[in-house]
């Protein structure tokens, strides 16, 4: 299925199939320091690897979450009061929130700027998001940088 068409349900853990549970587990045991390897976290939890591997990317924990609708845009501005504001405009209007602004000093009348914005409300907006910004006038060379 294609990810932006799947599906996300949020789930009371004790409704969920013991190897799923698992599954949660080791990845929350990974991702924390606590065992290095898939061997030994699914070793301490009492799960195949197999199992594991089956399951790891269609469970997510919560700040996987988060991250799967985040994205990094670059973009080239023209030095002219307000553009900034204009594209955070337009992020809003998508949708999007705004977690991260770095831009560079206007050099020959243009600044950089790498914007990180969460659609996880308007997962289907990214690429709609793109082309309003390639088609606004002052704002040029419009790229994602990436994604999740």
């Amino acid at each position: 299925m294609e990810q932006s068409k799947m599906a996300y349900y949020w789930v009371r853990e004790d409704i969920l199939p013991e190897a799923l549970q698992k599954t949660m587990q080791a990845k929350l045991m990974l991702q924390t320091g606590q065992v290095k390897t898939v061997h030994e976290a699914v070793e301490l939890v009492g799960l195949s690897r197999s199992a594991f591997y089956k399951y790891k990317d269609g469970v997510l924990l919560p700040s996987e979450w988060r991250r799967e609708w985040m994205v990094t845009i670059s973009m080239l501005l023209i030095d002219q009061a307000g553009m900034l504001s204009k594209v955070l405009s337009l992020v809003a209007e998508i949708g999007g929130n705004v977690l991260t602004i770095n831009q560079t000093i206007p050099l020959q009348g243009v600044a950089t700027v790498l914007l990180t914005v969460d659609m996880s409300k308007q997962q289907q907006a990214i690429e709609q998001l793109k082309q309003r910004l390639q088609q606004e006038d002052g704002i040029r060379d419009v790229q994602l940088l990436g994604q999740g």
